[in-house]
Formats: C-alpha cells, structure tokens, sequence
C-alpha cells in the first residue's frame, strides 16, 4: 500500500430511514387492521363463528393492499403527457382507455386491481373497538356494604424499598448527576445512594353493584333467525359486562308461556317450543328482585328480547309489570326480532310507554345487533330505535 493510497478515506452517508421502515410498515398494518375492524364492525360481531362459539375465534376482515405509491416502469412503451411529437390539435383523442373486462369490456383487461387480502382479528379486538363507548346508562352509588374494590395507586419515590420496585429510569439520573459531579462522563458507578424505589397506596374505591336480568323469548313463534339474533345480543352483552365491570351479575330467564330461571349455557343452546305470555317472564323478574336485588344495593337493568307475538290479552299486563319494574330499574330495555317491519301485538302496546328509562329497538338484520348495543347503553340518552 503506497501513501496515496494509506492516505485515502471514504466518507458515506448510511440512510436511517430504512431502520424505521419496519416500525412504520408495522403500524401502518395495525391502522389498516383499525380501520377494517371499525368499517365491518356491525357484521363482525354478528358473525355464527363467533356468537356460538366459546369466544376464543378469531375471524378474519379484508383489508386494502399496503403496497406505497410509487413510479413504474411502462413496459408497453406507450406514449404519455410529455411525450411525442406534439402536433396534436384541439379536438383530438389522445389516447381510449383499454377496454378489457373490470372496465366494461369482453376481453381480459391488463389494467392492475385493488389487492386485498384477510387478516385475522381475535374477539378481544372487535370488544375492544365495540365497548369503548358502551356504559350502563343511570348508574348510581348504592350501599356501600361490601362494594369496595383495591386499587393500586403509586404516589412517591424514596431511597429504601424492594427492588421489585426500583424505579430504574430515576436510579440512572441519580447516577449520571453524581458522576458528572465527580468530573465523570458515565453512568457506573452506581451506589446504593443512587437506587430509587417506587412507593404506592392501597386506594379502597366503592363500586356500584348491578344486576342484568336477560329475558328471552323461547317459544314455537320465535325462529331460527329471531332467537339467532337475541342470542348474539345477549352474547356480547354478557361480554360488555364482564369486561368492564366487576361488580355486576347477570340472572337469565326464557320463556313461553310459563318463565323460568335458567342457567347461561341453557340460555344460549336450549330451544323450546308453545305459546307465548311475556308477563310470565316479568313477574319471575320481580320475584329475583324481591329475593336477591333489592334496588337499595343494586342498579337493575330489565332486557327482553322477543318476535313481539305475545297474546292480546297479556299485553296489559306486561304494560302494569313494566311500569313497576321501571319504579326500581335504572333502564328497562326491550328488543323485538322483527324482520318483516309489520307491527306487532307487542310493540303496539309498549309505543304507549312514555317513561325516559324504557328503550326499545327493532332489530330487522344481523348488523342491528351493533346498533341495538349502542342504542341500549348510550348513556344519557333516552334511545328509540328501528
């Protein structure tokens, strides 16, 4: 090697850019995913897979290409907008669009499409996109017996503690500080003066206690379709309520013409036949209520789902149970199955309802489920839907 050549250095430039494309190509994925969960929502939630299964599915959306816009090579050498001889005059035609099939024509087209592709989402992310603005509407403090939950809240930072607690970001401060004191330009050493441990309390917060007690329809009228649909409301109301509440039970009563209390895998498997007098299921609500939920300690919230085929000589009835029932109830909540848009026996009586705590929607396809959840626990608002 001659001296030029020991001499010679090359100076380069690394792009880091190209360190970040994963991080971006990552969440632009994650916002796709976002944004396909959020456009199919009504008919994820309602998709068989997942309302008679465990909960554990996964289901899979579209989702648009994620391929950049970017310059490509015109292989069939055709002209473009600054190509050419220019003499054209006004009046023209440039240039006709390939008619190939896609845009209209019998022949293959040649011109790209759209790429889509399935991503799988599991149940936790469609109940994370479909609760976030759910709540049960009118919740109020009650008796605060044994409605306390422990919360951990942390609110110091000392220099003694457990070092399960060290605060390590605080520790390393303290470190640099010190060395630079001492004319170092390093973290180590680190000495016992240095550790900073996080401290917290212990916060007893009072919960309101609820109950929901879920009515269902079970009789020959209602079919396939109409105890489908209320059992996928029922379904992800269970779920609503278990994820974001601690202090809540749920009580689930079918009925025909005769109401029992059953048990939730029943509920959702056990299909049943007869006639149909809804009062029956009303009165055992009462009855839980007088037995186990007195409104002193619970916030009760009353739903019923039915195809509104009741007997006409039940419905006044039903209209005196639920004016006691809504005296207690910080919600009563009716859905009727109803996919032909004709009027029930049911629903024409309920229209006579004027208290602010009775909502009803009427749900004519799947994707209603969605809109009967946000509909029913909007809170604050008074909604009649369908």
């Amino acid at each position: 090697m001659n001296a030029e050549e020991y001499g010679r250095s090359v100076v380069s430039e690394e792009d880091w850019s190209l360190h970040r494309k994963g991080h971006e190509d990552q969440k632009r994925h994650m916002d796709k995913v976002k944004e396909a969960i959020r456009d199919n929502l009504p008919d994820l939630i309602s998709e068989e897979s997942i309302v008679m299964s465990d909960g554990r599915k996964v289901v899979k959306i579209p989702i648009r290409s994620l391929d950049e816009y970017k310059i490509r090579y015109n292989h069939s050498k055709s002209q473009h907008v600054g190509q050419g001889k220019g003499d054209s005059k006004v009046g023209d035609v440039l240039g006709k669009e390939s008619q190939g099939k896609g845009q209209g024509g019998k022949e293959a087209g040649d011109a790209p499409g759209q790429d889509i592709y399935e991503a799988e989402v599991s149940v936790a992310e469609l109940e994370e996109a479909l609760f976030r603005e759910m709540e049960l509407p009118n919740l109020e403090r009650k008796e605060q017996a044994d409605i306390v939950t422990d919360h951990i809240t942390f609110n110091d930072i000392r220099k003694k503690g457990l070092i399960g607690n060290l605060d390590k970001k605080r520790t390393i401060l303290s470190a640099l500080k010190r060395n630079a004191i001492d004319g170092r330009k390093s973290i180590a050493p680190i000495i016992d003066d240095d550790l900073r441990f996080k401290t917290w309390d212990e916060v007893r917060r009072p919960e309101s206690k609820a109950v929901v007690i879920a009515m269902m329809d079970t009789s020959a009228s209602m079919g396939t379709f109409e105890k489908y649909i209320a059992r996928s409301f029922f379904f992800w109301l269970a779920r609503f309520l278990r994820t974001k509440y601690q202090s809540v039970e749920i009580e689930f009563i079918s009925h025909q013409t005769e109401a029992k209390v059953v048990t939730e895998e029943e509920f959702f498997t056990k299909a049943e036949s007869g006639g149909t007098r809804c009062s029956s299921a009303y009165r055992l609500a009462l009855e839980l209520i007088g037995e186990k939920y007195s409104p002193s300690r619970y916030n009760i919230y009353p739903f019923h789902f039915s195809d509104g085929e009741n007997l006409t000589s039940d419905n006044k009835e039903c209209l005196r149970l639920i004016d006691e029932l809504l005296g207690m109830s910080q919600m009563f909540g009716y859905g009727e199955v109803n996919e032909h848009s004709r009027y029930s026996t049911l629903l024409s009586a309920y229209r006579s309802i004027e208290d602010p705590k009775f909502r009803h929607y009427v749900l004519k396809e799947k994707k209603d489920v969605y809109h009967a959840l946000k509909g029913f626990f909007k809170a604050g608002e008074a909604v009649v839907g369908g």
